[in-house]
């Protein structure tokens, strides 16, 4: 399972709007049933997204910041030049999760804020396998911004790296 386009907006709509959104608005909005939403809802809890629901909708409980989840691909040599992309470019890797076909969602919280931190994760990895080599290198992480500006600043330097799925 991939996080799709309409569930990265469904993120960035519940970031964005002051008050919760109904499932039913959200459906109207994409054109898809509300029972579409509750999935994609669920897969986006699933994969960390801290979504409270409410009797008026949904909504983000954060922290002022913008969170995005990216889909990315690479061999375990481009961990460090990945990480560091990603603090280099004002982002906060806040996980590394993957969608194994038979276990699911295996994540692992990082936090990581700077290059220390990269240096930290990679050096500690030495004594382990990365979750990305269960899935063919296909994992996802889920980053922080102040921004917009800062995703797009993140995907673009992603995405010329050849990361990006």
């Amino acid at each position: 399972m991939k996080i799709s386009d309409r569930q990265n907006q469904i993120i960035k709509i519940l970031q964005e709007e002051e008050h919760p959104q109904s499932g039913t608005a959200l459906a109207q909005r994409f054109g898809v049933s509300r029972q579409i939403i509750v999935k994609d809802i669920g897969v986006l809890k699933a994969f960390g997204i801290n979504i409270i629901s409410t009797n008026r909708g949904y909504k983000i409980d954060g922290e002022g910041s913008l969170t995005y989840i990216i889909e990315s691909h690479h061999e375990d040599k481009d961990i460090r030049d990945e990480l560091n992309t990603i603090v280099d470019n004002g982002g906060i890797v806040v996980d590394v999760f993957i969608n194994h076909p038979v276990y699911g969602v295996i994540k692992k919280d990082l936090d990581i804020h700077s290059r220390s931190g990269v240096t930290n994760f990679v050096k500690n990895m030495t004594t382990s396998i990365p979750l990305k080599n269960l899935t063919e290198d296909i994992h996802y992480h889920t980053i922080k911004v102040k921004s917009e500006e800062d995703f797009d600043r993140i995907k673009k330097a992603l995405a010329e790296k050849g990361y990006l799925n």
